[in-house]
């Protein structure tokens, strides 16, 4: 495949100053050499910290964090005697290999390229750019699944349209990691950041009670408004730098008729499917329910099985469908050809295998630093002492989130030390908890795309190398940005509104704490 190419004439500013950031991030070492440059940059600064007593109080659990010297003899050693199950225990990892045991299966059978085809025929032109951003924003119902599963999709439903794949790609990621804070049903998120935010308000009020929906209303509205703001963002910005730039070739035929066999295939795979999902559905229902959490009785609880067992759910999801659809095709006869299918889906994994070795070390060492809390603490503490007030705060704590979530990836992780902080604070300026933590989730949403630390970025590198093996870190910071900064720009908008107009953001989740 030729390099690809970007007309410069006759374009905007910000098209060129997208260019330019394309330009000058490719240049940066390959990503696998960043993170190894990264390892021994966090050991320096680790070391510095740990030796200017730099210390903390974590505003969650009273304990005074210090910075952790990685050149330390007992560091060093436990870092080696670590390496592999850092490696293991990267948290993606585990999530993609698996996931793609169904998904690849699926694909490589033939059966989604079948079934895009389908779809494709049914969907106006004109309304994929929109229903790709829609659904990348509700896959978080799904947790970190969507990541996964949606991105390399969306690829496929362009290349069938005769677009770029790449510009279905990175639509589809923006939605998943831009749009992470949104979404039509209360998910597992909702609930996992409701239960710092919660305990941080008893802080002032022991007797507040709130729910998981208390952001509810502003999370539907979000819905619409980032689907908007992202189908503009990709048809203005992202698909003049791809769409009509070469691509490798996947043997993907676009043109290609269904035959009669393929389309009866797909309906009895179908049928597999829904067979599958009434499955799920009634292990859900009752009292003493298989999917249920056995302590809360609740489906979203972290410990349910719906929700912990999510990852294999979803393989099912695409396994079971890949299976009859070979075997109806004519394309699986035997074990042999289903085993074969799932080593052929999995030889494309190479370099992400690789990817999350080298991330896998550096986000351990970093965790093992203290750095992450150092940063967030500190960060908290310095926002706290600005003295501003009304919805210059709230927007300047938007944007604080955003930036402590370029070094520290784990939504609740970050919450759990910030809840303590600015919940409290917030209450004592008159703003409800449900605010504060909206705020916080617009922020941790916003910078996902963009940051290179983030887990899930490694992913979307090693998808989009499948269509450009030149693929750099500047040309997907370049497809990220614009939706980075006008989520931003439309979010807070919403939100200032949501707060001008005392409009509350879901049950139990009112502007203003009185």
């Amino acid at each position: 495949m030729k390099k690809r190419e970007v007309a410069v004439e006759k374009q905007s500013l910000f098209m060129r100053f997208l260019n330019g950031v394309e330009v000058v991030g490719n240049k940066l070492p390959d990503p696998v050499t960043i993170f190894f440059i990264l390892w021994f940059v966090v050991i320096a600064i680790s070391a510095i910290v740990a030796k200017s007593g730099v210390s903390a109080v974590h505003p969650g659990t009273g304990e005074t964090v210090t910075g952790v010297n990685l050149l330390s003899k007992e560091q060093l050693q436990l870092f080696l005697n670590n390496i592999v199950t850092n490696f293991t225990g990267f948290a993606p990892l585990g999530l993609v290999l698996v996931t793609m045991l169904g998904a690849g299966l699926a694909e490589k059978v033939g059966m989604m390229e079948v079934m895009l085809k389908s779809v494709a025929d049914k969907i106006p032109a004109k309304l994929v750019t929109a229903a790709i951003i829609f659904i990348g924003i509700m896959a978080n119902a799904v947790a970190d699944a969507g990541f996964v599963v949606f991105p390399p999709l969306a690829a496929l439903i362009f290349l069938g349209l005769g677009r770029h794949p790449l510009t279905g790609m990175f639509a589809a990621y923006a939605g998943v990691a831009a749009g992470f804070s949104a979404n039509l049903i209360i998910s597992m998120l909702d609930a996992l950041v409701a239960g710092f935010t919660i305990p941080a308000a008893q802080i002032i009020d022991p007797n507040y009670t709130s729910t998981p929906a208390m952001n509810y209303y502003f999370l539907i509205a979000s819905c619409f408004v980032l689907t908007a703001v992202g189908t503009f963002v990709t048809e203005r910005y992202v698909a003049p730098r791809f769409d009509g730039t070469p691509y490798e070739d996947t043997g993907y035929d676009a043109n290609a008729e269904v035959t009669p066999k393929e389309k009866k295939a797909l309906k009895c795979a179908g049928i597999s499917v829904l067979i599958y999902a009434a499955i799920v559905v009634a292990l859900c229902i009752g009292p003493n329910a298989f999917m249920k959490d056995p302590e809360t009785g609740s489906l979203l609880a972290s410990a349910a099985p719906l929700m912990a067992g999510m990852v294999p759910l979803i393989t099912l999801l695409f396994f079971i469908p890949g299976i009859v659809y070979g075997i109806v095709a004519g394309k699986i006869k035997n074990d042999k050809d289903v085993a074969a299918l799932l080593y052929e889906s999995m030889a494309g994994m190479g370099s992400y295998i690789v990817l999350a070795f080298a991330a896998g070390q550096f986000l351990a060492l970093f965790n093992s630093s203290n750095l992450s809390s150092l940063l967030a603490i500190k960060g908290a503490e310095w926002l706290k002492g600005v003295g501003l007030t009304g919805p210059v705060l709230i927007v300047v704590f938007v944007l604080f989130a955003g930036f402590i979530n370029l070094f520290v990836g784990s939504c609740s992780a970050k919450w759990a030390i910030m809840a303590p902080i600015f919940v409290p604070m917030f209450m004592l300026l008159g703003y409800s908890p449900a605010l504060t933590q909206m705020a916080y989730r617009i922020g941790d949403s916003i910078t996902n795309p963009i940051s290179p630390i983030f887990t899930y970025f490694p992913v979307i590198l090693a998808y989009a190398k499948k269509y450009d093996k030149n693929m750099g870190i500047g040309t997907i910071m370049s497809a990220m940005l614009p939706f980075s900064l006008l989520f931003a720009v439309a979010w807070i908008i919403v939100l200032v509104i949501f707060m001008q107009f005392n409009i509350p953001l879901g049950p139990s989740g009112p502007i203003y704490y009185k």
